[in-house]
């Protein structure tokens, strides 16, 4: 028993978290029995071998093209969607004028309607101008 007790704190003084460095001292929060940790060097992991500028460029056009695709795709569908809108206002107003004169009809004659109806346009058209 008094052996294996006597062991087991050699074992702690030679392992890597035990050995301290005796030039370094103790450590500020007391932790001296923890391993002193090296900083993260982003060298270790390898340096990359630099790529030469016409490879760079070649990959930067490609990624503008494929960008500029992208967004011209992005605007076609962009286009459809309101030209659906527009075409679908341009129905509505259609029968809701359509449904508006028809209302009239059943109330005047059909010579006075077809004159209001022209006269309509006219002022539509001298509108826009």
């Amino acid at each position: 028993m008094g052996s294996t007790l006597n062991e087991a704190p050699k074992e702690v003084e030679n392992s890597a978290e035990g050995l301290k460095d005796p030039g370094k001292g103790s450590r500020v929060n007391g932790k001296d029995w923890k391993g002193q940790k090296d900083p993260f060097r982003i060298k270790r992991l390898g340096v990359t071998k630099p790529s030469n500028f016409k490879e760079r460029e070649a990959k930067k056009l490609q990624e503008q093209q494929y960008r500029a695709r992208l967004q011209e795709l992005k605007q076609e569908k962009e286009d459809a969607k309101n030209q659906r809108i527009a075409d679908l206002k341009r129905r509505r107003e259609i029968k809701e004028e359509k449904e508006r004169y028809e209302k009239l009809a059943a109330k005047m004659h059909a010579k006075k309607v077809e004159r209001l109806r022209k006269k309509e346009k006219r002022n539509k058209l001298l509108k826009e101008r």
